[in-house]
Parts: structure tokens; sequence; C-alpha cells
């Protein structure tokens, strides 16, 4: 089952600070609920977990995520997910391109996402699918405006950054959060 999404939202932050913390997964991976990464397999690659729930069935993937494109120059950016279903009943898979510009010290952000499912979740079909990304996204684009007010000034993100360093040094400690 394939599904396609395209979501666009506005940050009241600058685009070069949209930029650095969109293209950083140990930054951006607390913003989505349910994902975790568990290793940084190089500049490009991370490995994660990711649990979602659909209607009545949890599933977990145990995935890898992968930089295809950081185009800082043009702001362009192209993430493929890959995740194995953690109990060997199917897979998902995720190509999403992103955008962004800015305008009046805004950011614009496009985001174009092709999703496919295979196993017992693609029973659903692309309705509860639709639904269920769409509730995860819209919560990811809250906790990274959140995220991104918190840090607007250089204190705050000084401290989140020490934040970052203490959880990343004890483990994945804060970063259980869902990648999709």
């Amino acid at each position: 089952m394939t599904t396609n999404l395209t979501k666009t939202f506005e940050v009241e932050q600058p685009i070069d600070l949209v930029w650095a913390t969109l293209t950083d997964p140990p930054k951006i991976v607390d913003c989505v609920p349910g994902a975790s990464l568990t290793e940084q397999v190089d500049a490009d690659n991370y490995k994660g977990y990711v649990g979602l729930k659909f209607g009545p069935v949890k599933a977990g993937y145990d995935g890898l995520v992968t930089f295809v494109q950081r185009d800082a120059e043009n702001k362009k950016m192209t993430l493929k997910g890959l995740g194995l279903d953690s109990k060997g009943k199917g897979s998902a898979e995720m190509l999403m391109n992103a955008t962004l510009t800015e305008v009046d010290g805004k950011t614009n952000v496009v985001a174009t996402m092709d999703i496919t499912i295979t196993g017992m979740l693609a029973q659903f079909g692309a309705r509860l699918i639709n639904d269920v990304s769409n509730q995860v996204f819209n919560q990811f684009v809250s906790n990274f405006k959140e995220k991104l007010a918190k840090t607007g000034d250089g204190t705050a993100a000084e401290t989140t950054a020490e934040a970052e360093t203490d959880e990343s040094n004890s483990g994945i400690g804060g970063f259980i959060k869902k990648l999709f």
C-alpha cells in the first residue's frame, strides 16, 4: 500500500536555524512522537526505531534513515527511511523531499512524502495510514516549532545543546520519539 502526502508549514525563525535543525537527526528526533536514534552510522545514515499505532494495532520498526541529498545552498533535502517490522510481519519505506524558503524572516517548509507499507498494516488501507500520518506530522510540526522557539536566543540554544550532549552520553534517553 502506497500513499502520498504533501505538507506545508511556516516557522517563525530564520531559515538557517530551521535548516540546521531539520538536517541534524539528533536535534530533530525528539520532535517526532515515538522515535529513537540508536546509532549514527556515518554523516548521512542513522539507525533507529519507530513505534506507531494504527487504530487498535501497534507496530514497531527497526530502520535506517539516509540523507540522499542535503543542498544547504538551495535549502533542499531528500530523506529516505527504511524500516522492518520488529515482528517480521512487514516493512515501511518513506521518501521525503523538503524545500525551505524564507519570507520576511520566517521560514516556509514544503514537504512531500511517499510512504509504502507492506504486511499487516497495509490491510488497513490508505485512509487510516493517511490519518495516522497526518496526526504524527502535525505533532512533529508543533514540537518542532516549540523547540525552535526555545532555541531562538543564544542562551536557550546553549542550554538545549548541553542537554542533548548529556542525553547522548546516557544512551538514547530523551530521543524516544517517532521518525515518521
